[in-house]
């Protein structure tokens, strides 16, 4: 077996283009993706696609929100109708974007594998899926998720003192943090015990992520409290008679998600353990996708 190896640099632009043609020769095509309804296979004519990435502010000078779209199947068309599933609503696209490194130009059309960019003034979400009428709702790519056990850090509701008496400082982070939020980096829970701010991340160093760009792009500093918790669990109710007493009894865990679906947010194994063995009419859920 013999695997190619190039020399070169980017700094200098060199190599760079051997690279990425002998990339595109050995790359596998497009495959099937699953869907909840159905496979959807790239050699159909008819277009979906679906949003796995939304980022806020890529041009700082016009505090832009994109939502990167994955081609599944079909041709993307530009100024053409295309249904958002998740609201039923047909929407038009009249700047769809395609990006090399740092430069992004407007792009007619776009094949399965392909990746755009929609300008997105808060419509989409990740997940979400575009097609030319059909109701489908990709989830596979959600998957590496699946396992994530969320660390959970408590975010004050004020920023810090020195910034305390300007009001627009409290608006600015607010905005920053729901849409940081809306780009799938953490979520974002409210406690219904003190209606407090908490974010939950799969990782430790999203935190400073987070504190950074909040600071940089939103002019907004935030500080971080330590909160004891050990896991968010999005609850199922097949009960409801039991949600309602589960959620009165353990009323100091209970929390919301940006979506107002019920979240427990249990602070040891052992309370999880014996949550599930009081409630066995409760599913709970370690990813927002179920």
């Amino acid at each position: 077996h013999v695997a190619p190896v190039f020399f070169g640099s980017a700094l200098n632009n060199f190599g760079i283009r051997e690279l990425l043609d002998c990339f595109i020769e050995i790359a596998p095509a497009p495959l099937a993706r699953e869907t909840e309804e159905r496979p959807v296979r790239p050699e159909e004519e008819k277009f979906t696609g679906f949003v796995f990435k939304i980022h806020a502010n890529m041009d700082p000078n016009h505090r832009d929100r994109i939502a990167f779209v994955k081609i599944c199947s079909g041709i993307f068309k530009r100024n053409t109708n295309y249904l958002h599933v998740r609201n039923g609503k047909m929407l038009k696209f009249s700047t769809p974007t395609a990006f090399m490194a740092s430069k992004k130009s407007v792009i007619d059309e776009a094949y399965p594998g392909d990746i755009i960019g929609l300008h997105d003034t808060g419509t989409f979400k990740i997940g979400d899926t575009l097609t030319e009428g059909e109701k489908l709702h990709f989830r596979q790519f959600m998957n590496a998720h699946e396992e994530a056990e969320y660390i959970v850090g408590d975010i004050s509701k004020k920023v810090r003192e020195h910034d305390g008496a300007d009001p627009m400082k409290s608006k600015q982070l607010a905005k920053g943090i729901d849409q940081l939020m809306d780009e799938g980096v953490a979520q974002l829970f409210v406690s219904q015990f003190n209606n407090r701010k908490i974010i939950g991340t799969v990782g430790a160093l999203q935190f400073e992520v987070i504190e950074y760009r909040l600071l940089h792009e939103y002019a907004a500093a935030c500080r971080w409290e330590p909160i004891n918790l050990y896991k968010a669990c999005w609850i199922e109710a097949q009960d409801q008679a039991e949600l309602e007493d589960f959620k009165k009894h353990k009323a100091q865990y209970m929390a919301k998600d940006k979506e107002g679906r019920d979240v427990f947010l249990a602070d040891s194994q052992y309370m999880l353990h014996m949550a599930q063995e009081n409630y066995k009419k409760l599913i709970f859920h370690f990813t927002s996708e179920f």
